[in-house]
């Protein structure tokens, strides 16, 4: 005889279960009585994976009992149809994208380096070529891409909604952020954080050697607290000039009004960018905030959510293995296996995510590996060059780590 369980108290009941190994015939059925078998191994399978489902489900077993009285098994019945129906249907974005004809790709607010529109209304940038790498993967053309800009108070909505299909930089990844709205922080693509700008004639090479200096700051947001804690436990001497938004310390810092600038990095970076002559300004290497930002999908759709991750990861990886924009055709005759597998060479890596088998080649070729881009929006030939710091790879000393392509 087998038992049942009661979902809700645990304790084992005297209603029989179907033992579908019994009375199995012995002769000419044998073959479909072992099949019947297999199959009831498997739902038993799956009822025992259920019933660990049902117990993580807080719901009051009291009213599921008057319902049902005190039958076990209608009640797994009950949760099975439950949890059936209460899944939600996935979104099919990528479905969506290849309908339309173009991806839907927006970011949080407009950035030198990030994502600027020049005066033809063309956007470029760091954020702008995430969205060309995705649409590259997608749909094998990397201008196939609306891009907007979206305010602060509305990108949630956006995405949740289904008017875009990406963002490329949202707000930075917090636990509420990604706990709360219903949307997917995937990875990070950059890692920014708060830093110190200020005169090349002063100086300092490094932030643990400022003393003795006056600090533009905002106070619309937590740079005002970090900085205070980071001076507090270095014990320098500083003055502090606070301001109600980013755009106030830009005007004081040009005017010479304060020795020092801190906000995050790449908000510094913008700002020295615009400065009349940026080489007379340095950003200093050390961040004393965590602000990491990446791509952000609606929550439910697990396949988009793959792929758009694993576009990132193919540009970190690009650059590991030495594959470029500008070398990939030499590199498709090469018998290096990572990069045969990166190239669609060797194992079809697009069955599983619906697209094509040589979908990261597409996204090199679109936009080049990570250093590609860094150096194309943040290098020399901007005026203004970033030091890499975190967004160097991992075996550079930088945070940058993509899973291995097998």
């Amino acid at each position: 005889m087998k038992y049942a369980f009661d979902i809700f108290s645990g304790e084992k009941s005297t209603t029989k279960t179907p033992d579908c190994s019994a009375n199995r015939p012995s002769a000419m059925l044998q073959i479909f009585a072992s099949f019947v078998v297999r199959i009831c191994g498997m739902l038993g399978n799956y009822f025992s994976s259920l019933l660990l489902i049902v117990r993580s489900v807080k719901i009051p077993g009291a009213r599921l009992h008057t319902v049902f009285g005190n039958k076990p098994v209608t009640g797994i019945l009950f949760m099975l149809f439950t949890v059936i129906f209460s899944v939600p249907v996935q979104s099919q974005t990528l479905e969506t994208v290849r309908e339309r004809g173009f991806l839907v790709c927006a970011a949080t607010g407009s950035l030198d380096g990030f994502s600027k529109e020049n005066e033809d209304g063309v956007w470029t940038g760091f954020d702008v070529d995430i969205c060309r790498a995705i649409a590259a993967a997608t749909l094998g053309d990397p201008d196939l891409v609306e891009f907007r800009m979206l305010a602060g108070d509305g990108r949630f909505a956006q995405l949740q909604s289904g008017e875009i299909d990406v963002l490329s930089r949202n707000a930075s990844w917090t636990m509420s952020r990604d706990t709360t709205f219903d949307v997917r922080y995937l990875t990070t693509s950059f890692f920014d954080g708060q830093s110190f700008m200020v005169r090349q004639d002063k100086g300092f090479v490094s932030a643990f050697e400022l003393t003795d200096i006056s600090v533009c700051v905002a106070n619309s947001s937590d740079d005002l607290a970090n900085m205070r804690d980071f001076f507090f436990t270095n014990q320098a001497v500083y003055t502090e000039l606070v301001y109600e938004d980013f755009q106030d310390l830009v005007v004081a810092y040009s005017r010479g009004l304060c020795d020092a600038i801190t906000a995050p990095a790449s908000f510094l970076q913008a700002v020295r960018r615009s400065l009349p002559d940026p080489g007379m300004h340095r950003i200093l290497p050390e961040y004393i905030s965590k602000t990491p930002f990446g791509p952000t999908v609606r929550y439910g759709d697990e396949q988009w959510a793959d792929i758009v991750r694993w576009t990132i990861f193919t540009l970190i990886s690009a650059e590991e293995v030495g594959v470029s924009s500008l070398n990939l055709e030499s590199m498709l005759s090469v018998r290096t296996p990572a990069i045969r597998r990166l190239l669609g060479l060797e194992e079809d890596f697009g069955v599983e995510l619906d697209l094509d088998p040589n979908w990261m080649r597409n996204v090199i070729q679109a936009v080049g590996n990570y250093r590609e881009l860094f150096e194309r929006h943040f290098g020399p030939q901007t005026g203004a060059a970033m030091l890499r710091g975190p967004n160097a790879l991992w075996s550079q000393g930088g945070l940058l780590y993509a899973p291995p392509v097998r």
